[in-house]
């Protein structure tokens, strides 16, 4: 495809197209496109926590809260706080936080005053004994409602990393969200309620009336469930209708073949397709997992930068000026298959753009890697951030390492030059393993004789807990009603 064509494909599009194109996105993403709404982006924590912080100010109905980590730090403190003073005015708060993303960041104590003051707080997926490997699955969302008139979707936590630490010169994380007015909001908070609803009862208070039209913006709501898959056909999809540019920006991109052969088919027929990820991760395993998928990338012409601030954390998308993505998805197999993200899709040239300027000015502050010879060196030291952030960091990179071992040993495809050192990681692994199972197999024996038995109990608890539920039902259903 030639550049000339590419840029008028576009605005080209006959109305049966453009109807076409409308229908096979709302397949893919399970979601309707939404119109007469207006979005501010958030840009990193400090804006973000400034905005939350007025909607929650100026809740007169309900507040409802779901987030991956809520930290026991200055910020988590704060907004504990302000939950509190709103239900104590009467306003009724719903909050959702995960168990795992709060696991080393908050200890149950710091919930006691939101549940003392009639806060309603529900963990995501706990450790439990029918459930051995729940863990896996986490609620990765950032979601704020307020009355049902004012919604807020991001990548950020409830956590003071977001904002650096100026007294050690660290800079704040860079991350994106959306701040929605509008019909939309109505769907923001269906997925709460739905994540609410599979934790236990559902919410007493009903939901406010679906918002009027408060701007021209266009968007999808895309709440996405374990195995839906709807974020990653989505993604498909959009490299495929892509056809002048595609800029990417993910903290924790673990490319799966499939998705890596569509930006490379993008790029084959002339997109500018761009990665940006972070330089300093805040998990170096899963950055240099990362980096080992480049090497096909920037092969197929994709352009590849990592940024050199603390860390980068937004995960963002924007094509050909006219469509975006922001939200709590990572491009891996975790965030696809494994989580509960929320994500919003944005057909709209005014956001795009927008978006379009924030790219290139991260780019300001990024290094471009280059195929031969060493990249540039970026400007000033970089420093490494505080450990914790994102979900689903040791799954990915279990996912990655099974993806090429599995494909090495069953042969079902050819593994690029970059796989080489996951193969040595893997190899030597396997490795030590046998021979610690050589020498001490009592070492590997009781670690996998207590999950054979944790997993039996999970079994049979889930045996009996079926059993009771089916006597009740059977019960209910003889029981004669009395005159």
């Amino acid at each position: 495809m030639n550049q000339a064509n590419a840029s008028a494909a576009p605005h080209a599009l006959t109305p049966a197209l453009r109807l076409i194109a409308g229908q096979v996105l709302s397949r893919a993403a399970g979601a309707p496109l939404i119109t007469g709404n207006r979005v501010q982006l958030l840009i990193d924590g400090a804006q973000h926590f400034e905005a939350w912080a007025a909607m929650i100010e100026s809740a007169r109905d309900y507040v409802l809260l779901e987030n991956y980590i809520i930290a026991d730090d200055i910020v988590g403190r704060r907004f504990r706080d302000l939950l509190v003073a709103r239900a104590r005015a009467g306003v009724q708060v719903a909050l959702i936080h995960d168990w795992f993303g709060t696991f080393g960041n908050a200890k149950h104590a710091f919930f006691e005053p939101l549940r003392a003051a009639g806060i309603a707080v529900r963990v995501f997926n706990p450790p439990r004994l029918d459930s051995p490997l729940g863990w896996i699955g986490r609620d990765h969302r950032k979601l704020l409602v307020v009355d049902g008139r004012i919604g807020s979707l991001s990548g950020v936590c409830v956590a003071a990393k977001w904002l650096g630490d100026a007294a050690h010169g660290i800079p704040p994380w860079r991350d994106t969200g959306l701040l929605i007015e509008g019909p939309a909001v109505a769907d923001l908070e269906a997925a709460f309620r739905e994540s609410w609803g599979g934790m236990g009862p559902a919410l007493e208070f009903a939901a406010a009336p679906v918002p009027a039209a408060q701007g021209e913006v266009a968007l999808r709501v895309i709440a996405t469930v374990p195995a839906q898959a709807a974020m990653y056909q989505l993604e498909q999809l959009i490299a495929a209708m892509a056809t002048r540019t595609l800029w990417i920006s993910d903290a924790y991109f673990v490319g799966v073949p499939t998705y890596v052969r569509g930006l490379a088919a993008a790029a084959a027929d002339g997109v500018d397709v761009r990665l940006l990820v972070p330089g300093n991760n805040n998990l170096p395993a899963v950055a240099a997992l990362s980096r080992a998928g480049f090497r096909p990338l920037l092969e197929a012409g994709i352009r590849v930068f990592e940024w050199n601030g603390s860390m980068m954390h937004a995960k963002t998308a924007v094509a050909d000026g006219r469509w975006a993505r922001v939200g709590s998805s990572n491009l891996n197999l975790s965030s696809w298959l494994a989580n509960c993200e929320l994500d919003a899709a944005i057909e709209d040239i005014g956001i795009a753009e927008q978006m379009q300027e924030h790219y290139l000015r991260d780019l300001d502050n990024a290094t471009e890697l280059l195929l031969a010879g060493r990249r540039p060196r970026p400007q000033g030291e970089r420093r490494r951030s505080a450990r914790g952030g994102s979900s689903s960091r040791a799954a990915a990179t279990a996912l990655r390492l099974a993806n090429t071992v599995g494909a090495a040993i069953a042969n079902r495809r050819v593994l690029a030059d970059s796989e080489r050192g996951v193969l040595s990681l893997a190899g030597i692994a396997l490795l030590l393993l046998a021979a610690l199972g050589a020498w001490w197999p009592r070492v590997l024996a009781w670690p996998l004789a207590l999950f054979a038995a944790w997993l039996g109990a999970s079994l049979l608890w889930k045996r009996i807990l079926r059993q009771r539920e089916a006597r009740r039902r059977a019960a209910a259903a003889t029981r004669v009603p009395e005159k």
